[in-house]
């Protein structure tokens, strides 16, 4: 064998890995996204973000419809497919996919393919990561989307200086909800009110009743409550008709961390930031892991920085609580 046809061999087969290599980083990527009650503004935000980027990626939406049940399906189904990344929305399926800090070596969860969360609540307090700054989850990192709740309850005193007593509904159903009940009773004696918190009642299949709603805005009614809040809750912005409907109602108005419900229920006023924006932001961490190359564990969580301040102008006038000069500087008022 001459010594030129051995280097000719070498060059061959050194092309052909490097050729090999780069079809491997050109491949389409594969993103799972596993949604709880469809494809909403986030979801359709982070799709928006894929293709602004034009990042090459199939993207395979998995809804669980509030069935906790199928979500270790999508993650097997993910697992099968060999997905470059999954996009997991809300604490509950979160959770369900990814599991908490105590579960990293767990493999019912999701310790292996990079994820991304988006709309989690606290996912500090849930434990799906240790901190906002570091996740201590070698392959997940996400957004966070939440307004400061000493934001909510001073801008519910400068709608209503005489502000008092603040009503809550929670359900034990949802870990989110359940931690939003822990951290407002805690800021009540922080921040000097007074908090009527009502757990709703369990169902025959173990689930909250929306026939539940009016009955216990009642009672809210009845302990002098000044404001509502809805804190954080799947169950009551699914039902946010009955939710906004009874309130109003009751004659009490109704602060949402969801803007939907401000503009298309009967909530009074909303501090939130927009879910497209919220889709867009994990769209960057995406981005930031699938073409930059970033390990998820090695990125903060991102926080949303600009938030919507929204009033129902009609509700306003349903309720008498028109809102201050001061606070129509910078809201945006609708019907």
């Amino acid at each position: 064998m001459t010594r030129r046809f051995i280097v000719f061999a070498f060059v061959t087969v050194l092309a052909s890995l490097v050729c090999h290599v780069g079809d491997a980083q050109a491949a389409k990527k594969v993103i799972f996204v596993f949604t709880w009650r469809g494809c909403e503004e986030a979801c359709k935000g982070f799709q928006d973000y894929i293709a602004e980027k034009k990042i090459d990626a199939e993207i395979i939406v998995r809804d669980a419809g509030r069935d906790k049940s199928k979500i270790p399906g999508f993650l097997e189904e993910a697992r099968s497919k060999k997905a470059d990344l999954i996009v997991s929305w809300g604490t509950s399926v979160t959770l369900g996919t990814a599991g908490r800090l105590d579960d990293v070596s767990n493999p019912r969860f999701n310790n292996d393919i990079p994820q991304v969360f988006m709309i989690v609540a606290d996912p500090v307090g849930a434990r799906v990561v240790k901190s906002l700054e570091k996740t201590g989850r070698k392959n997940i990192t996400g957004t966070f989307n939440r307004v400061p709740e000493t934001v909510n309850i001073n801008t519910i005193r400068s709608y209503m200086p005489k502000f008092k007593t603040l009503g809550l509904l929670y359900n034990k159903n949802e870990k989110n909800s359940v931690l939003k009940h822990a951290e407002i009773s805690k800021l009540a004696t922080k921040m000097n009110f007074k908090l009527v918190a009502l757990e709703m009642p369990m169902g025959p299949d173990g689930k909250p009743q929306k026939e539940d709603i009016p009955v216990k805005m009642a009672e809210l009614k009845k302990n002098g409550v000044d404001f509502i809040y809805l804190g954080s809750s799947s169950f009551l912005d699914a039902n946010r008709e009955e939710f906004t409907g009874s309130a109003v109602e009751n004659g009490i108005p109704v602060l949402s961390p969801y803007e939907r419900l401000v503009r298309n229920s009967h909530a009074l006023l909303s501090i939130s930031a927009r879910y497209t924006e919220v889709g867009k932001l994990a769209g960057l961490q995406a981005e930031k892991i699938l073409v930059e190359g970033k390990s998820p564990g090695n990125i903060p969580v991102l926080r949303m920085t600009k938030f919507a301040y929204v009033v129902n102008m009609e509700v306003a006038k349903k309720l008498n609580l028109f809102p201050p000069v001061a606070v129509l500087e910078f809201a945006e008022t609708v019907k």
